[in-house]
């Protein structure tokens, strides 16, 4: 199809879908209500349904007061259910797919159902607002002039029962059109491999023959291909390589910390990011401007938003409220009822509004990556903007990261502990931890509280860590690749203990 008649068609989607958003922008909470009545009318005579009586909710206060809040452990007997071949438990439609959790380093897989209405109404209908969103934004696009490098999980579907399980975008690519793989690379037998050190490589091979206008996946994993691209190419950047290449869409972790690497490899002004947030229990938000970091809230999709507020969750004030209470600047841990059969469900991720007119928020983190063991209340967006300012003012570059606490023993006082592993490490190490510290303090008031004439906390402990010691923690438990994460920040110290274990074992 010739590009300008692509466009075009493009061009008349999105006048289309354009009017269905202006209608959840203008009216959210009513969109959101009329989402809600009509998941219950679905699922009115499901099992879930029919204990919970939902054909009698009739306002959202039955709907809050009638149905707990739920974790996928209180919802996993029911979900194997389902993967044994069961129906109409917690949605009526056949559930054929789960989505294999891949967001946590823990061996305990989760099984997130993924239904046929979620797969169209909500996985495919973002990733076609995030093309019109894009291509409005800048009429000019060459987009469809070459190849999408997209760089999903390294997992291979799995059969049984009648139903199926794999990473998430193994479902995605399984379950595409056969005309999406050819704007794509590299080809589905790739991107489906297994083992992530021979797809790497093998990713490479085909896609530097190709012409790729954009790049889709997570950061961190994203920079290790192109790396080995600039390595086996030879090339000095990226736009070498491919110099129609413009546009990264990116989500699954911060890209801040990664920004200055990406800007080095792809050094061009208008190379424009485009940030997506997405997970196995659905797609929420995306960028709708250029060159603007606050995600659009996606009302339409067949998901209901609730949300707790950071400063009430896990305490026995804890409350849930609907979209139409949040307030901007408060920090909120998300709850979801969704078209996969998901009620009232705790996805495990914190955002922050920026704007409620329209819906716009950045992630935050998540429920369980953070440290508050001194009442410090540090969160990943906090560490992330000191570790920004401290690497500008000393002029050093991270390839990952996590921290945790040193608890108190005796008289001593507590303190954080980070390892750090650099790209170009600070020529004066003891400056850079200062400077953490004090920046630390500068975006956490909680935490400046307990440091200050060294109250409660100490100054933090900062490990140099080994070249690839996280790739090398991550491939020891088969978590290369894909959405799998590197935990930031943690209450405990399991993981950084291990980390340690490592660090000096080679």
């Amino acid at each position: 199809m010739p590009i300008p008649l692509v466009n075009s068609v493009a061009s008349w989607f999105l006048k289309k879908r354009f009017h269905q958003i202006e209608l959840f922008l203008k009216y959210p909470n009513e969109v959101q209500g009329e989402l809600l009545t009509s998941l219950l009318q679905c699922a009115s005579t499901t099992e879930i349904g029919k204990k919970y009586d939902f054909g009698s909710i009739h306002t959202y206060r039955e709907f809050a007061d009638r149905i707990p809040v739920t974790t996928y452990e209180e919802i996993q007997s029911d979900i194997e259910r389902s993967r044994r071949g069961e129906g109409n438990i917690l949605w009526p439609t056949p559930i054929k797919w789960f989505a294999k959790s891949s967001g946590t380093t823990n061996a305990k897989s989760k099984f997130i159902p993924v239904s046929t209405e979620s797969l169209e109404q909500c996985h495919y209908a973002a990733s076609k607002d995030l093309l019109c969103m894009y291509l409005n934004n800048n009429a000019n696009s060459q987009l469809f002039l070459g190849k999408s490098l997209r760089l999903g999980g390294s997992k291979e579907l799995y059969r049984e029962n009648g139903t199926s399980y794999g990473d998430l975008s193994a479902i995605l690519i399984d379950n595409m059109p056969f005309w999406a793989e050819y704007s794509s690379t590299p080809s589905n037998e790739i991107s489906l491999m297994g083992d992530w050190e021979v797809k790497m490589q093998a990713i490479v091979n085909e896609t530097i023959q190709e012409n790729v206008t954009s790049l889709a996946g997570v950061p961190s994993w994203m920079l290790v291909l192109l790396n080995n691209v600039i390595e086996t190419t030879g090339k000095g950047n990226l736009f070498d390589v491919w110099p129609n290449l413009e546009v990264y869409f990116h989500g699954g972790v911060s890209f801040d910390p990664y920004l200055e690497q990406y800007n080095k490899i792809l050094p061009k002004n208008d190379f424009r990011y485009y940030e997506i947030y997405n997970a196995s229990e659905g797609f929420f938000a995306l960028q709708d401007r250029n060159a603007n970091k606050e995600l659009l809230l996606m009302l339409d999709y067949g998901i209901f938003y609730e949300f707790i507020p950071m400063n009430t969750y896990g305490s026995p004030q804890q409350k849930v409220i609907p979209l139409s209470e949040v307030e901007v600047g408060a920090n909120y841990a998300i709850v979801i009822t969704t078209n996969a059969g998901l009620w009232r469900y705790k996805v495990g991720d914190t955002v922050r509004f920026t704007s409620v007119n329209p819906y716009h928020i950045k992630v935050t983190g998540r429920t369980k990556h953070h440290i508050n063991v001194f009442g410090e209340e540090l969160i990943i967006e906090n560490a992330e903007a000191a570790l920004r300012k401290a690497t500008h003012a000393t002029g050093c570059e991270i390839v990952d990261y996590t921290a945790a606490p040193i608890f108190m023993e005796g008289k001593e006082k507590g303190a954080h502990e980070w390892m750090i592993e650099f790209k170009r490490p600070p020529r004066d190490f003891a400056a850079f931890s200062a400077m953490l510290d004090k920046a630390l303090q500068e975006v956490n008031s909680d935490y400046e509280a307990k440091r200050f004439n060294n109250t409660t906390l100490n100054a933090p402990k900062v490990h140099s860590a080994r070249e690839k010691l996280f790739y090398d923690w991550l491939k020891e438990k088969d978590k290369l690749g894909g959405q799998h994460k590197v935990p930031r920040l943690s209450n405990t110290r399991d993981y950084l203990e291990e980390l340690i274990i490592l660090n000096k074992t080679f």
